[in-house]
């Protein structure tokens, strides 16, 4: 399943009670980028999605009604950020998540603010990112940071 029509791709809001299926999604979705730098540990990546968890700012990712991921976009000073953008691994590679940056994107430039997003160093995400408009800003021993701004 390629995604064609972005409009296929749909978010809607998440709640307190789907923190469960959140945080296996995102552990199933980074730990191939975590095992290749020698960082995988579940507990470790369940507390930091805890620590940061907020309904209000996160949303499913669906595609026909079926969720496929999930996106968390939170308010900061002068700019947004994109907390979290995980697609399940069988679903990745299908335009999905692109689909799901041209929504996040919309919302930020009629607000007119940036878009910073920070990814996994040696992940995929950093080339998924760079492709979709975000430039380089900082880099940190774990992570490199991105912006966006707005169009």
């Amino acid at each position: 399943m390629t995604v064609s029509n972005p409009s296929l791709v749909t978010l809607f809001p998440a709640v307190e009670g789907d923190f469960e299926e959140l945080v296996a999604l995102r552990i199933a979705a980074m730990r191939e980028s975590l095992e290749r730098i020698g960082r995988f540990d579940p507990a470790r990546a369940r507390e930091r999605f805890r620590s940061g968890f907020t309904p209000a700012y996160t949303r499913h990712v669906t595609i026909n009604g079926q969720r496929v991921g999930f996106v968390v976009v939170k308010p900061g000073q002068d700019q947004l950020l994109l907390d979290h953008l995980y697609i399940d691994p069988k679903y990745q590679g299908k335009g999905i998540g692109a689909a799901v940056l041209e929504q996040v994107f919309k919302e930020a430039d009629e607000l007119s603010l940036p878009m910073r997003v920070g990814a996994l160093r040696e992940s995929e995400a950093n080339r998924f990112y760079q492709r979709h408009g975000f430039a380089f800003v900082a880099e940190e021993e774990w992570d490199i940071y991105y912006i966006r701004s707005p169009r």
